[in-house]
């Protein structure tokens, strides 16, 4: 299974900040927003990751980020012109697909909770026996979402985008696992009234097939969509909260990779040595002493 994180868009609502540097590359407390969405994809043991970028923000990124041997995975860069939907990211990626199953998952989405590498599981069988599964989280206002409704099989039985009358309390998130084909399905999608190929309506597709799977996040998780201010804000104190509460670093790369075995001790040192600096680099040192 293969990987894609979306990381276009202007990031208008962030001007003039966005003005010079792409969203998700901004700090989320102690680390670049995109290493929260890299750690989703690697928690789901997906190693091969395509990140999609605007053409001016696509070599910030790969100086970031190289060629992920250092987190053990497989990094792979594809530019998005102009924003032309979520759903336009399988067409852009749809070489590096090569017709597998995937997940994707929007670049400044932020989730965290106990049990959600189990979802994730569970979400990628789901996907490898031929059904896309879309994560939702429980919301007090779902006026302002598109809302999903589940059955207790886990079955979406509906999505509604702004419902006056909402019939669950559980908003749809940016994280999507697909069958393989994705990209020859998303190709047949006609551009919406805003000239976007929409995912909304590609998983409406696997909706009325039978084929559209739900997991919900809800007491105990986070969500957080940081395209805003406020939201960022909101995000890096809750990340902050838990990383001193817990004495942890909450999607660490290195961590994820050298519990699976991607990335050895020599370059999990490498890594320890470049951050000794901060907390970061204090937290790779006691995962290097916790692993002797």
């Amino acid at each position: 299974m293969k990987g894609i994180i979306l990381a276009g868009g202007s990031g208008t609502r962030l001007y003039p900040i966005t003005e010079g540097i792409s969203k998700q590359l901004m700090p989320i407390y102690d680390k670049p927003m995109v290493f929260y969405p890299i750690s989703v994809l690697m928690l789901a043991d997906i190693r091969d990751i395509l990140v999609i970028t605007t053409p001016n923000d696509q070599a910030s990124f790969q100086k970031l980020l190289g060629d992920g041997s250092q987190f053990g995975v497989n990094l792979s860069y594809a530019v998005q012109p102009q924003p032309r939907g979520l759903a336009d990211a399988f067409i852009v990626g749809e070489e590096f697909l090569n017709g597998e199953a995937c997940a994707m998952v929007l670049g400044d989405n932020i989730f965290y909770g106990n049990g959600f590498t189990q979802l994730l599981s569970r979400a990628r069988a789901n996907a490898e026996a031929g059904y896309a599964t879309n994560f939702g989280f429980r919301v007090h206002d779902p006026e302002r979402f598109g809302i999903m409704e589940v059955d207790d099989a886990g079955n979406i039985l509906s999505v509604e985008e702004k419902p006056a009358a909402p019939k669950s309390n559980f908003a749809v998130t940016g994280l999507y696992f697909y069958p393989a084909g994705i990209s020859e399905l998303a190709k047949q999608v006609k551009p919406s009234d805003r000239g976007e190929i929409e995912i909304s309506t590609l998983n409406d597709l696997y909706l009325q097939a039978g084929k559209l799977k739900g997991e919900l996040l809800g007491g105990g998780f986070c969500w957080f969509d940081t395209g805003t201010f406020d939201s960022q804000m909101d995000a890096a104190v809750m990340i902050r909260a838990l990383e001193t509460n817990q004495s942890r670093v909450i999607a660490c790369l290195e961590q994820i990779a050298f519990d699976r075995g991607w990335i050895t001790r020599e370059q999990l040192v490498e890594r320890a040595e470049l951050c000794r600096k901060n907390k970061y680099g204090e937290f790779l040192t006691k995962v290097l002493e916790g692993a002797k």
